[in-house]
């Protein structure tokens, strides 16, 4: 079985010239590829085409259930798994997973249609969650105190919850599974994926890797799927937890629909990231941070740079050198050498970072590259567009007010450090910022003021390393707690207080008045 699912992933994969194709992308339930007879499909397309190159089945409410059913009954024997058999099976993982890196990236390409280098990054992040949770028996250990008084012993448990969901976006198909799926199994849970249907091979592949790796039957399962699905998920009484990443209007409604059922829910949402350049940064390090940050993956990434901040009178020169080299990006299928931008996933996408662009023309911004018409020979319906620059955008503008998620920038001109970092904190995303400066105290102020949950100081994207957490706050995040790292163990676990004591150091006669230590 494992090798029918890579097979068919790879020929999926290979299948360039094919304009329709009879792959069937479906369910893996219970350590076994689920073939639906029903309908429910959905064309998977490869954007540098715009043709499809697969389906993916839509679960029906049965399929679902049967996913639960069987991370429902394997959840006992897994969770009393000792932690280190545990991480052993994430080892095994860990290495398939290394030695599968291409095939998995030119998946994510074909099926995104990020760029094969970007791909190979996103498999690289999500190796280093993979390898945190291969040290989860460490983690793991809790505290114990010998005697606090009366002959009785305290110490804590963190004990898993059952089965847990994730939903995931379109955007990352490998890298934000890995910030769910490892830590909720390596704290002894099981796991349902619920991947986007723009881009659902990649799940099957880690599904495949998980068994090939040792992991039991139904401890990881694959549903792919629609709105019907998740809801079937969020209402599911065996269901625990649920973990999302996506825009903010479907988190919050995941985080209410899942925290009025008594389940445990954490929600990232959408993102309006700002990157704020003071006049005496080094402006060769702002473009080379900007390009990349603001274009790199076509802007689809939740801690894009899609807003500078520019301060005082840097506003001039950062536009002069900054549009020659937006017009000058390389942008092409992201399998061919040399190409820096790839299509973005889909036509309706596109349509829609059309009509915001439009909108911040007629608002009256001032679109400095204009990226909506390139055309790419031999790709003439792919869903291709070139690096948009806007500069003299105003506050309010929907343009900024909106997350783009695609290759355009805004330039906002401010007087003073105080007016940037207001305009940040009014923004009612909180997910990520950065600031370019050469002044330790001008960034330390920056790092303390503001108001988002991950800050860069001369670095363009801070996501955090593995054994720290991902998150933003205000509407940029849902929950009481980030993703991985520490605070993923805490998301995934419960907390227990255990106190004993043993009958020849228990006191004759009962006790009415609250016990304390003596």
């Amino acid at each position: 079985m494992a090798s029918t699912i890579s097979d068919q992933i790879l020929n999926i994969t290979n299948n360039k010239d094919a304009e329709v194709t009879t792959q069937v992308i479906g369910h893996y339930i219970n350590g076994e590829e689920v073939e639906s007879s029903h309908t429910r499909r959905q064309a998977v397309f490869n954007p540098a085409h715009g043709s499809p190159c697969a389906e993916v089945v839509l679960a029906t409410q049965e399929e679902v259930d049967q996913a639960v059913q069987a991370a429902y009954q394997a959840f006992p024997a897994w969770s009393e798994t000792a932690p280190l058999k545990r991480a052993r099976i994430l080892f095994k993982f860990k290495e398939l997973l290394e030695q599968h890196q291409a095939e998995l990236a030119a998946i994510i390409t074909r099926e995104h249609g990020k760029i094969l280098s970007d791909a190979m990054g996103e498999i690289t992040r999500g190796l280093e969650i993979v390898e945190f949770c291969c040290g989860l028996p460490q983690l793991l250990k809790t505290q114990f105190s010998d005697n606090i008084g009366g002959g009785i012993d305290n110490w804590n448990l963190r004990q898993a919850l059952g089965v847990c969901v994730g939903i995931t976006p379109f955007n990352f198909p490998f890298m934000v599974p890995m910030w769910m799926a490892p830590m909720a199994i390596a704290t002894g849970n099981t796991f349902i994926l619920k991947p986007s249907e723009r881009d659902p091979s990649a799940s099957l592949m880690i599904a495949d890797l998980f068994r090939q790796a040792g992991l039991p039957d139904g401890v990881f399962n694959v549903v792919q799927g629609d709105k019907l699905a998740v809801d079937r998920l969020l209402e599911h009484p065996q269901v625990a937890a649920v973990s999302f990443v996506g825009s903010t209007p479907i988190a919050e409604y995941i985080y209410q629909e899942g925290t009025r059922r008594g389940k445990r829910v954490q929600a990232l949402g959408g993102a309006k990231n700002h990157l704020v350049v003071m006049p005496d940064a080094d402006l060769d390090q702002v473009l080379d941070a900007l390009m990349g940050a603001a274009y790199g993956s076509a802007g689809e990434r939740c801690m894009a740079i899609s807003v500078a901040v520019a301060v005082g009178e840097v506003g001039d020169t950062l536009i002069e050198r900054l549009a020659p080299r937006v017009k000058a990006l390389k942008v092409g299928s992201g399998v061919e050498a040399g190409v820096e931008m790839g299509p973005v996933v889909s036509a309706a996408h596109k349509e829609k970072i059309l009509s915001l662009i439009e909108a911040g023309v007629r608002e009256g911004a001032q679109l400095v590259v204009d990226g909506r018409a390139i055309q790419i020979e031999g790709h003439e319906h792919g869903y291709f567009l070139g690096g948009s620059l806007f500069d003299h955008v105003q506050e309010g503008m929907q343009i900024h007010r909106e997350e783009i998620f695609g290759p355009v920038l805004c330039v906002i001109r401010v007087d003073n450090f105080t007016q940037a970092l207001e305009l940040i904190n009014r923004h009612e995303y909180g997910n990520g910022v950065s600031i370019f400066t050469s002044d330790g105290n001008t960034a330390r102020e920056f790092s303390r003021r503001v108001q988002v949950g991950m800050v860069g100081i001369n670095v363009p994207i801070p996501v955090p390393m593995a054994w720290h957490s991902f998150g933003g706050w205000k509407r940029s995040l849902f929950g009481d707690v980030h993703a991985y790292g520490e605070e993923g163990i805490r998301f995934y676990t419960r907390y227990k207080s255990v106190m004993q004591r043993w009958p020849d150091s228990i006191a004759k006669g009962a006790e009415f008045s609250m016990p304390v230590a003596k």
